[in-house]
């Protein structure tokens, strides 16, 4: 990549990143965001739609850095204390930035991707469980209850959110057995 765009590029999203944490994405307008990163609006718009397109890019990486960090994901059914473990670890290591980029009023976005992309690693290793709905269930609960379940107690000790979470998904787990 030219040196010029990264620079721009760069520019864009700091910009993007002190707006969004101040104030929710659909009051950020492009001209606001042009006159921070020190461009005009014609250059944002070589490289992104509109804001939501941006918005979308930058949640799009951020997802595949924490979903990365899962070296498992398979395992949220073979091993769910391991997966909310790799799981929530994500999270934390990227946290300022998840807070910044979905906020409170994106969170579920996260839950969602997470969720699609768990289920299609383990389909594809495992298309006979596809339509099996008490595993879509138990897939539901564990990743978006293992998520919410850390952001709504992240203020208490994070190993014991971690392991409390973990015992949960493992009991509901083993019931499927």
């Amino acid at each position: 990549m030219d040196l010029r765009v990264k620079k721009t590029k760069n520019s864009i999203i700091n910009a993007f990143l002190k707006l969004r944490a101040k104030k929710s994405l659909e009051r950020i307008t492009v001209k606001e965001l042009s006159d921070l990163a020190e461009i005009n609006k014609a250059t944002f718009y070589l490289h992104y739609k509109d804001i939501y397109d941006l918005s979308e890019t930058l949640e799009n990486e951020l997802f595949e850095r924490v979903f990365n960090n899962i070296e498992h994901p398979n395992s949220a059914l073979s091993d769910p204390k391991l997966f909310i473990r790799e799981l929530v670890e994500g999270f934390i290591s990227n946290k300022s930035l998840i807070d910044i980029i979905f906020g409170k009023d994106r969170r579920n976005i996260l839950a969602d991707k997470f969720e699609a992309e768990v289920r299609k690693f383990i389909f594809e290793q495992y298309p006979q469980y596809k339509d099996v709905p008490e595993l879509n269930i138990t897939l539901t609960y564990i990743i978006k209850g293992g998520y919410y379940a850390y952001v709504e107690n992240s203020e208490y000790d994070t190993d014991k959110v971690i392991t409390a979470i973990g015992k949960i998904a493992e009991g509901i787990v083993a019931k499927l057995k």
